[in-house]
């Protein structure tokens, strides 16, 4: 059990889902791409609690994906703006937006399309490709050690022949001493 929740600080996905692994984290971002950034506004388009969007926008603006930006004509009262790395999140709602309208849509199609303003054409987003260019599944993918491997990746992704050899604690044998 130790070595799971090790394995989880270490892991990317990991960490990401605590930055937005929650509905309103997702929902909140996604009304900052929509172009909101007041908290009345947030409050209105999202339903949610004050206390719970209080408590969202803080976490943003702590780990730096908005930033809190004083209202000079409305005394005391703040925007919240993406940074860069809230932007660098899009792609990912992106995929996860396309994903939902793939599958979760109403019959009559999505809710909202994003298009590209110069040509007026819907956002497709793209499948994954491999250097060559050709359209990859799952199984073309190969998933090695990355540079920042803790050595429980290292031994679970180093062996390139074949699936992770390493076996959950639960399916290892026991050996008992003889008495």
């Amino acid at each position: 059990m130790k070595r799971s929740r090790s394995f989880n600080k270490e892991c990317s996905i990991a960490r990401a889902m605590e930055v937005v692994g929650d509905r309103w984290s997702i929902l909140l971002l996604r009304e900052a791409y929509y172009g909101i950034r007041r908290f009345d506004e947030f409050q209105y388009y999202l339903g949610v609690a004050p206390n719970i969007l209080s408590a969202r926008l803080k976490k943003f603006v702590d780990l730096g994906m908005m930033t809190r930006v004083p209202l000079p004509e409305h005394g005391g009262r703040y925007e919240y703006v993406l940074t860069e790395k809230g932007h660098d999140f899009l792609p990912t709602y992106l995929a996860l937006k396309k994903w939902g309208d793939d599958w979760l849509a109403e019959p009559a199609g999505p809710q909202v399309v994003f298009k590209d303003r110069s040509s007026g054409r819907q956002i497709e987003y793209p499948p994954l490709l491999s250097a060559r260019g050709k359209p990859l599944q799952l199984e073309d993918i190969e998933i090695v050690p990355g540079a920042g491997a803790v050595p429980f990746n290292r031994k679970r992704f180093g062996d390139q022949s074949g699936p992770a050899k390493v076996k959950p604690k639960s399916a290892r044998r026991v050996q008992r001493k003889s008495t």
